[in-house]
């Protein structure tokens, strides 16, 4: 028979009460908007006690804060995986662009969560220093690391990574988070191939 320590028992709890709060937050960020969630809401939709809100999370920024860095991480792992990315520039920024592309269009809380940052910004600007920290930074990096390798031959790799980046960010935002796509229409496969073109012709 197998004994469970306490202490892991203690710490599989706490990862549960984490996740239960976190999922709380998302849903009353989304309801209410930033400024309209408190921790007293986010206590009441995650099922668990004011207390137990403030053991885990200072204050609402830093819940958001790591609400945010947790979708964050997920996607990207899913869109790079785990080992640096390497190969042909067409090949693996198609890849890239229409995994990227696909998960922002198709998760409508993530539509959902881009309006609220969006709409709060204004009045929150260190939300919107969060939203460029956790989502758009590591992206970058990322796609800026791969495309300075010197068998690539990309004059400028970081304002490539960043024309690459902003495409795709830029057709979510008015296709989806914005309702346009009724006024300007396109295919994502059109602009992925357009984009990863053009792109791979920097590195001829």
């Amino acid at each position: 028979m197998v004994r469970i320590k306490a202490g892991e028992v203690d710490r599989d709890n706490s990862v549960d009460k984490v996740e239960q709060i976190l999922q709380g937050a998302m849903q009353e960020f989304l309801q209410h908007g930033y400024a309209g969630t408190s921790m007293d809401r986010v206590a009441v939709a995650a099922g668990v006690s004011k207390a137990t809100v403030y053991s885990h999370f200072q204050d609402k920024e830093g819940l958001f804060k790591v609400l945010l860095e947790q979708l964050t991480s997920k996607k990207n792992s899913s869109i790079f995986g785990t080992e640096p990315i390497e190969g042909e520039p067409g090949v693996i920024l198609h890849q890239v662009a229409t995994k990227a592309l696909k998960q922002m269009l198709n998760d409508k809380e993530h539509s959902a969560f881009m309006r609220v940052l969006i709409g709060e910004s204004g009045r929150f600007p260190e939300l919107a220093q969060i939203c460029v920290q956790a989502m758009i930074k590591p992206v970058a990096e990322t796609l800026t690391h791969y495309l300075a390798a010197p068998e690539l031959n990309i004059p400028d790799p970081e304002a490539t990574a960043r024309i690459l980046l902003g495409a795709l960010v830029h057709f979510h935002i008015t296709q989806n988070v914005m309702h346009g796509q009724d006024i300007v229409p396109m295919e994502s496969d059109r602009l992925i191939d357009a984009l990863t073109h053009l792109i791979a012709k920097c590195a001829d």
